[in-house]
């Protein structure tokens, strides 16, 4: 039966189903290419670096351990894809779909991520410093121990994230939504969480010290032993959802 619809309209899961005649002929040997297809190839450890693989079709492929530094990739579908420890810094991934992919241990840092699809990822011990993410999608990401050191994750979905000793300081998160995330033991000293969403969240021992949580929501977030120290909390909704006065700093007043 022909489509009735354009295949632009549907989304990932019937975008895949519909293109599936064309990607069963991908062809592992092509070279590196705009929309090329490289469906479940396996690619460990390739060289390429500065490659242009935009809109390319990459589910299921492993790159693991693969130079891919400079890399253009934005709107490559990449689901369910294998690029432990690849080397991506300064790569341009904008709207990459990597939804349910393995990226522990990889390098990201300096890459262009803005409004990537994340979600479900594991980030574990990942390298995202300076990383723009704004707009990003990481519903429910594991990036235990991940670096994310000045990264811009502006108006980012982080929520139910699990960022246990993540390291973020000096990150922009204004605008962020976290709720029901993990960042139990998470360095947040420096971090711009204005207007951010950290209701429900596990905020465990977290070092918020010279924070700016201006107007954020800590509703029924549990913030035992976290360090306030110099953090800027005016206007917070408070965990017992009281409103701070504005100029608090340190501690809700």
């Amino acid at each position: 039966m022909a489509l009735t619809r354009p295949v632009a309209a549907l989304g990932p899961p019937l975008l895949l189903a519909a293109l599936l005649p064309a990607l069963a002929t991908a062809a592992c040997d092509d070279p590196p290419g705009s929309r090329v297809n490289w469906l479940g190839c396996a690619k460990a450890g390739a060289e390429l670096s500065g490659a242009n693989l935009r809109g390319a079709v990459l589910t299921g492929i492993d790159l693991s351990a693969a130079d891919l530094q400079g890399a253009q990739l934005s709107g490559a579908y990449a689901g369910r894809a294998k690029l432990t420890g690849a080397r991506l810094s300064g790569a341009t991934l904008r709207e990459t779909y990597l939804v349910a992919s393995d990226l522990a241990q990889a390098d990201f840092s300096g890459s262009a991520m803005e409004r990537a699809r994340l979600d479900q990822a594991d980030l574990s011990g990942g390298n995202f410093t300076r990383t723009r993410l704004s707009g990003a999608q990481l519903y429910g990401v594991s990036a235990e121990a991940a670096l994310f050191v000045e990264a811009d994750l502006s108006g980012a979905n982080l929520e139910q994230a699990r960022l246990l000793d993540a390291d973020l300081r000096n990150a922009k998160l204004p605008g962020a939504v976290l709720t029901r995330a993990n960042l139990e033991g998470a360095n947040l000293s420096g971090a711009d969480l204005q207007q951010a969403v950290l209701s429900d969240a596990s905020l465990f021992d977290v070092d918020f010290r010279g924070a700016d949580l201006t107007g954020a929501n800590l509703s029924g977030a549990e913030i035992v032993g976290a360090d306030l120290t110099d953090a800027k909390l005016g206007n917070v909704t408070w965990i017992d959802r009281r409103r701070c006065r504005p100029g608090s700093v340190g501690e809700c007043r």
